[in-house]
């Protein structure tokens, strides 16, 4: 119930201050696990992608100190954050990454929805990176569908180092789904991660339209 309180009232927030435009979402399943792979502009994205699925809950990560603030406004940040799907993790070592990983797969086991940034950190310069292969590990152990997401313009409603959002147009569009359950049987693990990560990159791409970077994405800071 709070979950969909919540998502109804940022939703027409959303709609009203920000007048988004949603393509595409029909190719979001209604059930079973899907992975959306989505380019990443903003911390928005996190809040913008689930708003945009309005036919099923949708999972994303958070740095665990959105659930950890002492005081009311922690109370309220994680209640907030949990109802609208979010799961805490820790960040800052290769631990931590493979926990997030199982975590993810976890849920996509249970067939859960799921939102995956596979450039890692956002882009602080619009141009969208290489993709790391964790998402192919996902896809490839889950068996779960991949839909492409385009954002567009989330840097403007909040751009990286601004803490409050600004009432400004954004763009979402779902691609359509890419299975990679079967046809990878021939290449080595690491070279069937690698090809799917570049075919879900290339999805991503020509849904945004954004300039190709062509190197990883390694600036972490405020991630």
């Amino acid at each position: 119930m709070l979950y969909g309180a919540l998502r109804q009232t940022a939703s027409v927030l959303a709609r009203t201050l920000c007048r988004p435009t949603i393509e595409g979402r029909e190719n979001v399943p209604a059930d079973g696990p899907v992975i959306l792979a989505g380019n990443h502009l903003s911390f928005v994205d996190s809040v913008v992608i689930p708003l945009a699925v309005t036919h099923r809950p949708v999972r994303f990560l958070a740095k665990s100190d959105y659930f950890e603030t002492p005081g009311v406004k922690g109370h309220v940040t994680k209640t907030m954050f949990s109802a609208l799907g979010a799961m805490p993790v820790r960040r800052g070592s290769g631990r931590d990454a493979m926990l997030s990983l199982e975590m993810m797969l976890e849920r996509l086991n249970e067939g859960e929805a799921c939102v995956v940034y596979p450039e890692g950190t956002r882009s602080r310069d619009g141009r969208l990176y290489r993709g790391r292969t964790g998402v192919a590990h996902l896809a490839l152990e889950s068996k779960a569908l991949v839909v492409p997401v385009g954002l567009s313009g989330t840097q403007n409603v909040q751009p990286i180092g601004a803490n409050v959002p600004r009432p400004r147009p954004f763009t979402v569009r779902f691609g359509e789904p890419l299975d990679f359950s079967t046809g990878f049987d021939h290449l080595t693990p690491a070279k069937a991660r690698r090809a799917i990560t570049d075919r879900i990159m290339e999805a991503i791409g020509d849904l945004t339209g954004q300039e190709r970077a062509g190197t990883y994405n390694d600036h972490r800071a405020g991630e």
